[in-house]
């Protein structure tokens, strides 16, 4: 199987771990395995790597790409299920950990599945290949409940017009394809608005995608989990695509790091906390260079935290 997959941020990601010959690292979302690839050259040979996808035709080319390691774990699975998955192999603690966020070069670029606007393909947009479909969301979610992700996962301010056409429209019959879904959000949005900022369709195509997989309430659910994970010293790096990734990740580093929280008038501290983290830099972004060479990493950003 062809899984063509350029790795966003590949240097500066790996060098964010910090990686140590003997050291335990995850790599929660390996895709075409680009990351581990590296990380695995800088264990030479020693540690070893974890790594989890939940597409299954990820796990077939991480097999064939990095499986045969002696020091490579893989486990098809969601990164939510972290806690379990390193349980399961007797793995307390790890010395680094790191997840790219992103849909795959091969995600967007095969057609049936669903995730490109500009393919004709069935309506899926599924990352594990299971459970609620984009289908389900446009052809069975209430106006409301249309309007709700648009706005919240999407951003996109009008998300009642998109909504309400929806519904018009399905009346008649099912929406079944990207492309049949990418023109009727087009045609509800003003057409001197449609002449900006990319393509029409784009951020309710990413609001559908969010609620299909999950995506904000699994990172939101299991950012504690993979600092708790940590050994002392272990580093944390995410590579995000949107503000409201980014945000999430963000502000819960931000908590990690936070100490006294005491009045500046307290003679002493009382309230006993802390920072559990501290931030090795503020936040990298794509250069130009890659930027060229890979168009799709222009949104990416990489946000990393060591625990202390």
């Amino acid at each position: 199987m062809e899984f063509s997959h350029v790795s966003v941020l590949l240097k500066e990601t790996v060098d964010s771990l910090d990686v140590k010959k003997g050291g335990i690292y995850v790599d929660c979302t390996c895709g075409g395995a680009g990351h581990s690839r590296e990380i695995l050259k800088r264990l030479e040979g020693t540690g070893r790597l974890i790594a989890i996808d939940q597409d299954p035709e990820a796990i077939e080319i991480i097999k064939e790409r990095i499986g045969n390691e002696k020091n490579v774990t893989v486990v098809h699975d969601n990164f939510a299920s972290l806690k379990k998955i390193l349980s399961d192999l007797e793995i307390e603690k790890v010395d680094g950990i790191m997840a790219d966020l992103g849909v795959s070069s091969h995600q967007l670029d095969k057609a049936d599945r669903g995730f490109s606007l500009h393919q004709e393909a069935p309506l899926d947009m599924r990352m594990s290949k299971s459970g609620l479909s984009a289908y389900d969301v446009v052809n069975t979610y209430s106006e409301k409940e249309l309007v709700r992700i648009f706005r919240i996962y999407g951003e996109e301010k009008f998300a009642p017009r998109i909504a309400k056409n929806i519904i018009i429209q399905r009346a008649e019959k099912p929406i079944e394809t990207t492309t049949e879904l990418a023109e009727l959000i087009k045609e509800s949005i003003p057409a001197a608005t449609r002449r900006t900022g990319g393509h029409p369709a784009r951020r309710c195509f990413q609001a559908i995608r969010l609620e299909v997989n999950g995506e904000l309430e699994k990172l939101q659910g299991t950012l504690g989990d993979m600092f708790d994970s940590l050994n002392e010293g272990g580093r944390l790096s995410i590579i995000t695509f949107h503000s409201l990734e980014d945000r999430i990740v963000k502000k819960a580093f931000q908590e990690y790091c936070k100490g006294c929280e005491c009045p500046k008038s307290a003679p002493i501290c009382i309230c006993g906390k802390t920072p559990q983290g501290e931030l090795p830099f503020k936040k990298v972004l794509p250069s130009e260079e890659e930027i060229e060479v890979n168009p799709r990493s222009r949104s990416a950003t990489l946000r990393s935290i060591t625990k202390l």
